[in-house]
């Protein structure tokens, strides 16, 4: 069992930055891949950033290429999504996500609760 549990999201004006932490308890999080979805007023959640087990592979939805950053610390059990020169549409809630190995991203195994991102224009 693993839980997730977002944090630093928040209120931001465009062009501002914002860090989102995830932390994940127990003790096998290095096995699973980790991911950020979020959902926007209206559209449906997406996967916008992930990150591998292990190489360090990371994964981009075009829209937050060369904005955003995945990262993750196995020794502290937390992944990060590093947000910079936000948006307006980058307004949402993000959640964090975690698959196993074989997993999909369409089915995650884990969810966190998700942390609130607005972006005033």
């Amino acid at each position: 069992q693993v839980q997730l549990v977002e944090s630093g999201g928040g209120l931001v004006q465009t062009g501002g930055s914002l860090r989102l932490s995830c932390a994940a308890s127990g003790r096998t999080f290095s096995t699973y891949r980790m991911g950020w979805f979020r959902r926007a007023p209206g559209k449906e959640r997406e996967l916008i950033a992930a990150i591998s087990l292990s190489d360090g592979s990371t994964y981009y939805v075009d829209s937050v290429k060369g904005r955003f950053t995945i990262s993750r610390d196995n020794a502290k059990n937390t992944v990060y999504l590093q947000m910079n020169s936000l948006k307006p549409e980058d307004t949402a809630v993000y959640y964090c996500a975690a698959v196993r190995a074989g997993g999909r991203w369409s089915r995650p195994d884990y969810w966190g609760q998700g942390t609130q991102v607005t972006v005033s224009s």
